[in-house]
Parts: C-alpha cells; structure tokens; sequence
C-alpha cells in the first residue's frame, strides 16, 4: 500500500508523542490489568483462614437467618446468603456493617455460622484489599487521585491511546509486507526494539483497540447518563410528557412487580435455587442478596442474584445479575442475566466482557494476562525507541555526546516508572504472608508507592551508566524472592494453594528475566 511520504511522517511524529506521553501510564496499567484478571482466586488466597465454624448446609439456612435476625435485627436490611463459601466469603451468611455501602472496595463485613450445638457464632471481618488495591492502580493508571478524577483522567488516556494505534497502523503500512515477519536480532539496538514493537503491536492490535474504547466508556459512562438524562427531561417538558416511560414498558412493569414482591416469606434459599435452575440453565448462582424496600408502596425484600455461566459473556468481572422474586422464585429482571438478555444489551454485555475478559472460562483470562503482560512491554518498546531515536538526533547534530536535558528526564522517568512498578507489585505479595488481615488498603499503598518513589528517586539520582543496570536489578531480584518467601510461608502455614505456586513460578520466570536481560545487555541505551 502506497501513501505519500509526508503523510506518513506525520502520522509517525503523532505516534511517537501520542505514545511517550501516555505510554508510561499505560504501562502500569496493562501491567497491573494482567494481574486483575485473577482478583478473585487472589483474594481467596490473600484472605487469612476464618476461625468460624464450618458453615451450615445449605437446607439449614432458615434457621441460621432466624437466629441472626432475631440477634442482629439491622441486618434484616441488607443481607447476602453465599451458595459456595470460599476463604474470602467463608460463612453462609454475611451482612456488611454498614448498610448503605455499595459496589466493589474495601467492606466490613459481620460473618455468621452455628456452633456445633446450635449456638449462634459471629465474628467482622474484610478480606485482603490487596488484590483491591492492584485493580484500582490498574482503573487510575497508577495516579494515587481521588477516583473520579483519575477515572477522568485514565478515559483522556485511553482516548490518546486509540489516537496512538490508529496512527501507529497508518505509519506502518508502507512497509507492512517487508517488515511484519522481520526481527533483527543482529544488528543495533534500535533496529530490535522497532521490530519487536511492530510484531507485538500489529498481532494484538484488536485486543487494544477493544481496551481503548472500552476503557474510554467505562471513564466517561456517568457524564454521558447524565447529560442524557437531562436532554430527554427537556425533550419531554415540551411536549413529549404523554410518551414518559415510552422507551422501556418493560423495565417499566418490572419495577412495578419488584415494588410488590417480597411481602410474604421468602422460599427457602435451596428451593429458590431449584426454581432458579428450572428457569436459567446453566446459570450457576454464586450469592443471594437480599435487600429490604422501605418507604411508600416499597414492604418487603428485593434479591438479586449473582452468578456465572461459562457459555456466555457476563456484564461484570466475574458474574452475571437477575432479579428474582424472593417468595416464588420468579425471575423479574432478565437485563444482566448471561444468555437471557435481549438483542440490545446482550451486545453492551459483549463490550464490557471484551474489558474483563469475562467470558470462556480460565483459558480466556489466562489469553488476557498474556496479552496484558505483552501491552506493557509494547508502551516499554515504544518508549525506548523514542529515547534511541533522539539520542541519535541529538548526537548527529551536535558534537557533544551528552543528551539533552529533555531525553535525560524521559528516561528517567521511563526506567523509574517501569521499574518501580513491577517492583512495587512484587513487593505486595513478597509482604503479604506477614501483614494483618491479608493486608489493608493502607498497608499495600505504602509498600506500592514507596518502592515506586525509591525507584523514581534511584533513577534520577544514577548516573546513565548505573540507571538501568542497578534498577532492572532490582525489579529482578525482588520478583524472584518472592517464590521462596512465599513456599517456605505455605510450608509453615501448611497452606500450599495453586494460586500461590503460580504467583511464585510467574515472579521467578519476570525475576529470572529481567536479571537475564541486565546480564545480556546491560540494559545501556545504544545508538
């Protein structure tokens, strides 16, 4: 394909800014996104053994919840009974202190179970924040912001980001036949970064243009809504007041079904399921959560159910929703309920598990971390090869053999950023076995920010010679202490989990790496 010459260039000079001024950012948060796809088996991991009795078979609910209510009568207000108990939720019945708290994040929650004779045991507890904390670095592109503001931010991100490939795929045309396959391993360093940086960019091109767009959405949904919602408040005002609620009778009667349902006893919860399955399946329910209506026309309880089914996508990270009547069992809403939806949101259903990756079982999200491991090593190629490709304009105009001012604050900032992320994350799970509770939002944003703030210092304070070299080293040797500290602390506990020796071979194979390539290289900048 043939496209004039100075067309091109400027699609390569919109590239390269485009990525140099985003790429670190999205380094941390391809980095940190790849590991997010594991949140859940993390937190089970993380989350130390409850000291609760085993919880109660799930024909024994009934009288758990009689117990529990007649005891704590505030949990009548929000109340979730969990179908498979796990280390995270390892009670059949919990209810969160506080009531009025909604969403993912950080959450006391009172766990019931019965003692052997029958008695009532409770204890509060939340689980390890840890692989909370990883997902929010992941959400803000690394920026310790209020989250809104970051939120904001990382969608102008990921707007720029769609900017980089779109230019990116334009600028590589021209050559596309001659240099797709071409890897240059012999010859100088800029030659190898370029390669490698369009081989990884031009085969995951539809996984980032799905992460940019979806990312973009997910930043600026609530403004849209907003706006939305005031434009056909207008729209109606003059004239259209008859047709209010036109747009969806559906949701409209199901609102008027879940206002009335809940004001007799609810089913017991192993009924409720078999009437479920009857209805949905393939449908597995993971939670049953139970919330009370107060106020004019609103008595009794709502449930929503959570769950998976593998042969669909899911509108959240890990489930499915439907709504169901707590008394009979009737499904009310099938809006995020996986292979019932309709046309129109079975489709947002698919962009928003083109994000998570929720979809296709374990070999998917395993496809997902790949390819977000492979994202951030694309933003550190491309990086590198604007600092080689202005090294080699500065050195060719100029006699002297320093770099600019400019050059030398982007690599610091390149190798500090990478390096202090990687080393921050390792640190995590090196920390985890000896902190309370699994460790606490507060614990991990200390570790996190101060082994990024070390590097970034480190990095600015070596020389060019030692920046990189000292620092990959570091990364390196803290992601391979992780595997023995990690086995010698499973073999004390007696707790040798899968997640756990996949976290010590990953973070020995990035160890093993990064030391490797210090070794072969010596990570110098080479024109």
């Amino acid at each position: 394909m043939k496209i004039r010459p100075d067309i091109v260039q400027v699609y390569r000079d919109i590239h390269s800014w485009v990525g140099i001024l985003c790429g670190l950012f999205l380094f941390v948060a391809f980095y940190a996104g790849s590991i997010t796809m594991f949140e859940q088996p993390l937190q089970n991991w993380l989350t130390p053994a409850s000291s609760l009795p085993p919880p109660v078979k799930i024909e024994n609910t009934p009288e758990l919840l009689q117990k529990a209510l007649a005891e704590y009568p505030e949990a009548g207000r929000h109340y979730i009974l969990v179908v498979n108990p796990d280390r995270a939720q390892p009670a059949r019945l919990m209810w969160p202190q506080d009531p009025t708290h909604r969403g993912h994040g950080p959450q006391d929650f009172v766990l019931a179970a019965l003692s052997p004779d029958g008695q009532l045991v409770t204890a509060a507890r939340r689980p390890s924040e840890i692989p909370f904390f990883i997902d929010l670095l992941h959400e803000q592109v690394g920026l310790p912001l209020p989250h809104t503001m970051a939120r904001y931010f990382m969608g102008c991100v990921a707007l720029a980001y769609f900017l980089a490939l779109v230019s990116g795929i334009i600028a590589f045309l021209p050559a596309l036949k001659k240099m797709l396959f071409a890897v240059r391993l012999n010859t100088g360093a800029r030659k190898v970064w370029l390669d490698l940086h369009n081989l990884l960019g031009f085969f995951s091109l539809p996984f980032h243009c799905v992460i940019a767009l979806t990312a973009a959405v997910f930043a600026f949904h609530e403004p849209v809504f907003i706006v939305q919602g005031k434009l056909f408040q207008s729209m109606q005002s003059v004239g259209q007041g008859p047709a209010h609620g036109h747009k969806s009778p559906e949701n409209s009667k199901t609102r008027n079904e879940m206002a009335l349902v809940g004001k007799e006893m609810p089913l017991p919860p192993s009924l409720l399921l078999a009437t479920l399955q009857q209805q949905a399946p393939g449908f597995v329910a993971d939670t049953l959560e139970y919330t009370a209506q107060r106020g004019k026309d609103k008595g009794g309880l709502t449930l929503r159910v959570a769950g998976h089914d593998a042969r669909y996508p899911m509108r959240g990270a890990t489930n499915g929703f439907v709504m169901v009547d707590p008394a009979s069992g009737k499904i009310l809403s099938a809006d995020y309920l996986p292979g019932h939806q309709s046309g129109g949101l079975a489709v947002l259903t698919a962009f928003f598990a083109l994000h998570f990756g929720s979809y296709g079982g374990l070999p998917v999200r395993w496809g997902y971390y790949c390819l977000g491991v492979g994202g951030a090593f694309l933003f550190y190629t491309g990086n590198r090869l604007w600092i080689l490709a202005r090294l080699r304009r500065e050195h060719s105009a100029t006699t002297l053999s320093r770099q600019t001012r400019g050059t030398w604050v982007l690599s610091c900032m390149m190798t500090g950023c990478i390096t202090g992320c990687m080393t921050g994350i390792a640190l995590l799970f090196l920390c985890a076995p000896f902190l309370s509770l699994g460790g606490t939002y507060g614990q991990a944003s200390v570790l996190y920010y101060a082994a990024f703030v070390l590097c970034m210092v480190l990095a600015f304070s070596l020389g060019e010679r030692l920046r990189e070299p000292m620092l990959f080293c570091l990364a390196g040797l803290v992601n391979v202490a992780v595997a023995p500290v990690l086995l010698v602390s499973a073999l004390f506990t007696g707790s040798v989990t899968l997640t756990g020796l996949c976290i010590a071979a990953i973070t020995l194979l990035l160890g093993a790496f990064l030391l490797y390539s210090v070794k072969r290289s010596g990570c110098r900048i080479a024109v």
